[in-house]
């Protein structure tokens, strides 16, 4: 399995790749150029809007539009040209910005903040309903990250990069919430930090590691590191499987942070990626409203 480089785009933070299986197309963002990507693997084509402010995260919703979280709140794209603000819980935090998110399998929309500084642990983690209704999942967060489901869809996982630690939550799909949380893996310093995340069909989770130069997979039974894919990359953000199969990870990377010296060794710091799998993963889930 070695990585693809499909766009050298010098993304500042790459971030969010999510598979809208519909269309064949990923959807990825810029989030300081706060740039919505359209990326159609057939065409090797990749679209840019830009929306004007930070963007965190994006997903695609089951009546083919698109919903974010942007530095003004949740937020539905509707034909790539209208927004239409949905909930901005933290209007009273303009230090804080959106990182990570991801719908969950009934369709609600989850989406993480973190202090842009990256000093303050005052992120949290809400979840937004298709009928509006917003939760606060977590809080006290320092940079709320990746987020995976299992395949049976009782558990629910987390990062706060900090932490260096994967957490498990029981999730009950009906409601929304979690409970009983547990630290699954924990990524040891020389290999990075865990920042975006994934699931697979066994169960497995798939971690970017920024800094590290890495897209690892883990076991989270008993928090082995069962493979490791090395990148031209330095700063790994997230990944998430498409294709017709859902065997095509598609990864991202950011040159923030990278130094000259660091792009000589990692000349496509900042690329979008794809790791052709021998493994099938878990689907990108769509907003239900």
């Amino acid at each position: 399995m070695q990585p693809e480089l499909l766009l050298d785009s010098k993304a500042t933070l790459g971030e969010g790749p999510a598979w809208d299986a519909p269309s064949g197309q990923l959807y990825w963002v810029d989030i300081y150029a706060g740039e919505l990507h359209v990326y159609t693997p057939d065409e090797g084509q990749d679209t840019v809007l830009d929306t004007g402010e930070a963007l965190g995260c994006v997903a695609p919703t089951r009546d083919r539009q698109i919903i974010l979280a942007h530095k003004g709140g949740f937020a539905r794209l509707e034909g790539y040209d209208k927004l239409v603000p949905l909930a901005d819980p933290e209007a009273h935090l303009p230090g804080n910005r959106y990182n990570d998110g991801k719908c969950d399998p009934a369709g609600r929309f989850l989406a993480g903040t973190m202090d842009n500084a990256e000093v303050e642990a005052s992120g949290s983690l809400y979840s937004l309903a298709p009928d509006g209704t917003l939760k606060t999942l977590l809080s006290d967060l320092r940079i709320s990250n990746g987020l995976a489901w299992s395949p049976d869809q009782h558990t629910f996982y987390h990062i706060d990069t900090p932490t260096r630690t994967v957490m498990a939550y029981d999730y009950d799909l009906a409601t929304g919430d979690i409970d009983q949380p547990r630290p699954v893996v924990l990524v040891p310093p020389a290999l990075g930090w865990p920042d975006g995340m994934t699931s697979d069909a066994e169960g497995k989770l798939w971690v970017a590691l920024w800094g590290g130069a890495s897209l690892t997979r883990w076991d989270p039974a008993n928090g082995a590191l069962l493979e490791t894919i090395r990148f031209p990359a330095l700063n790994i953000s997230s990944c998430a499987f498409g294709g017709p199969d859902l065997c095509d990870l598609y990864v991202t990377s950011a040159r923030k942070g990278t130094d000259a010296a660091a792009l000589v060794e990692h000349p496509f710091s900042g690329g979008l990626f794809r790791v052709q799998t021998r493994i099938h993963g878990m689907p990108t889930f769509a907003f239900g409203g």
